[in-house]
This record gives C-alpha cells, structure tokens and sequence, in this order.
C-alpha cells in the first residue's frame, strides 16, 4: 500500500504550526503568509477573557482573607478555609476552560501555539495551592502581552509576577544582613531565615542560560543575593513599600546589602536594580540565545532538531537583541521547518485541542477539560517541576498513555452519533496526510463514530 502521509505545507502550517485543522477552515494558499499575517491580528487581550480576575484583584483578595482569617477562632477558620479552597477551584477551573476555549476558536493558532510554549517554559505550578489562584492570570497578563516582543520583556514580566515569586520561594528569600535579616536574627538567634536560591537557579538553569552553560553555584547564590526584596503586596505591614499594579513590591528592608559578582561580571547597582541588570544580561548572553532557539525548534520541528536550524534561530535572536517576532519569523523561513514527515508526538493537551478543533467544536459545553487532561497525565498547569512538561515523544507515547486516548475519543464523539463521515473528515483535517492503512480500517468500522475514533487516534492524528 501506498504511503501518503506527507504532509503538504497547508497541513504543515495548519498542523504543526497551529493547533489543528477543522473542518471548516480555509486551506491557506500562502502557509508562510498564512503564519506571518498572524503576528498583525492576534489579540493579547481578546474578548474571551474579559471576565477573568486580574492579578492586583486576586492578590487584594487573598490579603484581606488573611487579615479576616486572624480574627476567627479555630472552628472558624476552618469553614473559611474550606469557602477558599472551593472559590480557588472555581477560579482554576474557568481560567482552564477560558484556555481552551480560546484554543478552539482563535483566528490566530500559531500565536496561540507560542502562548502554551512559553507557559510551559516559564512554568508554575498548581501544586502550592496559591499557584490555582494565579496560573490563570499569570498566563493572561504575563506571557500573553509579551510573545511577539523583546524576550527580556517576557523574562521581566514573569520574573516579575507574583505566581512565579510565590511558586518558586522567593517570598521566603531574606539577605542575611538585610536590616530584616539583622534584626530577626537578634530577636531569634536560634530561628534560621536567610537566602531562597530556587528563583535564582531556575532563572539561569531553565529560563535563560540552560544547564552546563558556564555559571557556578557561587553564581546562583550571588544572583539569589541580587534578588532578594523581590516580593509581593500584602505580605508584612511595610508601609514604605508600594506595590506595582501586578503585585510586585521590592521589599528594601529584605535586600542584601552589597556588590555581587555574577560570571566575571560586577553589579553595583543597589537595590531593585540589582537584579534588573542581572536579568538584561542573561536575556543578552549567547548561552540563553542558543537554549532558547533550540527548545522552539524541538518544540515545532523535532526531539532532536537540526543543528542548521537551532544555529539560524539563535543568529536571528542576537542579530535583534531578542526580538521574538524576529526569530518566529527565521523558524517559519527555515526549509527544516517543513520537512513534510510529522516528526512531533501531540501532547495530551496538544491531541485534546485538536481533536475538539477537528470534530468542529466551537465551545466545551458539557467537555470537562481539566478532568480529561488529567487523566490523560497533563493536568493544565501542574507540571512536575519547574521544568514543564516534557516535549518529547517518550514521556508520552507508552501503551497505556495511548489506551487513555482511545477510550476518550470514544467519549469524545459519542455525542455526535452518524452525524459526520470519518472518511470525509480525516482528508479535511489531515489535508490527504492519511495512510492506506488509515483509510481502510476507518471504512471497516463497524460505526460512524466508531470511524471517528479511530480517526483521532490514528499514528497521522496521533503526530504534527
């Protein structure tokens, strides 16, 4: 039989690119326009999510809980506490449904692709149970803004955010002979408070340098100095302190005094600043150019992406001091970009929205998405470390992990009864990438919706 699973440009750019194809959608004359046209329309900020909380809100809210939650005796508190944890899954749970249903029906799905990458780079995670109140609006207000900028700009507003300060300690981070640090430890000599290094670590080892790429443990530890006072509102009583309108506060009380020396290099900034400077030179260096470029090209093109194209990525990054927009548009130029085998393996997520996207779903409706994610291993928001999720085929390609899969494209297009023609539909939304093998077994099912599962879980569906 006939191999026929190549995907052609338009299946390449709907696919690959986007976050799948539906059934209605205009097969692209131009994919690489297509692609670039979608830096002009997309919408930071659409319609959608107009009605989702805002971080200044959240974290107002979350102080003035604190500040009643003093006031009430055990029994109390223990219903308040219980009102809070159902209002936070509420929160969770329609910032999750917000998502996905912006994936469904954005008119800009490349764009929406670079959201979730970038998500999933700066990752957070829901497991502190602060991080369910704030993944939702971390997405929305700090990377959304910022994809098709300056990656410093990114870098900053994550940094920046409050779910990235409460996800990864460093509210807890106080320099040793910062005035906080000086008085609590005549008050309490025997209480240890000091230096948080997890911000510090990740910043350079997953954010921006990537591992092996020079710096030291005396590095991380000298930057974890340069940021200490990076904290919230609403955290303490200091009035000199104002808050900026995400949340963020610089705490100068708990800043370690001093120059630090990072990599060969000297900071004598003070304060606030310190950090900042740091953060402008990761963004610049060539280690963070290079990581960078190659987690986007294994992210679009394969698990072990051409060097050719990881070098032209990382050119096109230093070539404009971190323009995003500038690199997006190098990897959409690169001929490793279209190689017409479906190299990438879908994630849960990345199946999930594909699938409701080729069944031409416009709205979840009765579609629990977070509970299906969850089954399927990929809970929205709660990757195992600050790592993210993998992106590679092996963590998601067991035999079980794609028994999950068949049984939810069974429940996925149940509703749907004899209503649409899985040979029709496969050709729509794989653009003729189908298999001989493909098509016979669909037209052998016993059932329309039998067709349609096999459909979504067919080895062409299964890959981008």
């Amino acid at each position: 039989m006939a191999n026929t699973t190549n995907m052609s440009a338009a299946a390449i750019a709907l696919n690959r690119f986007g976050l799948g194809a539906r059934a209605d959608d205009a097969v692209p004359n131009d994919p690489k326009k297509w692609l670039l046209d979608q830096f002009s329309q997309y919408q930071a900020k659409p319609i959608s999510l107009a009605n989702q909380p805002n971080t200044a809100n959240l974290i107002a809210k979350f102080t003035q809980q604190q500040q009643e939650m003093r006031k009430l005796d055990d029994a109390d508190k223990k219903d308040m506490k219980r009102t809070f944890r159902r209002e936070i899954k509420d929160t969770y749970q329609d910032a999750v449904s917000a998502r996905a249903t912006l994936a469904l029906t954005s008119p800009t799905p490349f764009m929406e692709r670079l959201v979730h990458f970038w998500a999933n780079h700066f990752a957070v995670s829901i497991e502190k149970p602060a991080i369910a109140d704030l993944a939702g609006v971390f997405e929305f207000e700090a990377i959304r803004p910022n994809i098709l900028g300056n990656f410093k700009d990114l870098l900053f507003a994550v940094e920046r955010h409050p779910a990235m300060l409460i996800y990864l300690d460093q509210v807890k981070s106080i320099g040793p002979n910062s005035k906080a640090g000086s008085r609590s430890a005549e008050k309490q000599p025997d209480k240890k408070r000091g230096l948080n290094e997890n911000l510090a670590r990740e910043i350079m080892e997953l954010h921006t340098l990537g591992v092996r790429s020079g710096y030291t443990q005396e590095d991380v530890t000298e930057f974890a100095r340069a940021l200490t006072g990076w904290s919230i509102a609403g955290l303490g009583k200091d009035k000199a302190a104002s808050s900026e309108a995400n949340g963020f506060m610089f705490r100068p009380q708990l800043h370690e005094p001093g120059e630090r020396n990072i990599m060969g290099k000297a900071y004598h900034q003070a304060g606030k600043a310190q950090a900042e400077a740091i953060l402008i030179d990761l963004a610049n260096s060539r280690a963070t150019a290079t990581h960078i470029s190659t987690k986007l090209a294994q992210h679009f093109v394969s698990d072990t992406p051409p060097e050719s194209l990881v070098n032209k990525l990382t050119q096109a990054y230093l070539a404009s001091n971190g323009d995003l927009s500038k690199v997006y548009r190098a990897l959409i130029e690169a001929p490793e970009s279209w190689l017409s085998s479906p190299a990438k393996f879908k994630t849960p997520w990345e199946w999930l929205i594909s699938s409701l996207r080729g069944l031409g779903r416009q709205n979840l409706d009765n579609i629990k998405v977070g509970q299906i994610l969850n089954q399927l291993g990929q809970q929205t928001w709660k990757p195992g470390s600050p790592a993210g999720f993998d992106d590679i085929a092996a963590t998601w390609a067991a035999p079980n992990a794609l028994l999950r899969r068949v049984e939810l494209a069974q429940r996925l297009v149940a509703p749907l009864g004899d209503k649409l023609d899985a040979r029709v539909l496969a050709d729509k939304v794989l653009l003729g990438a189908v298999s001989d093998q493909t098509k016979t077994a669909i037209s052998r099912s016993e059932s329309a919706s039998t067709g349609l599962a096999l459909l979504l879980v067919s080895p062409e569906f299964l890959r981008r």
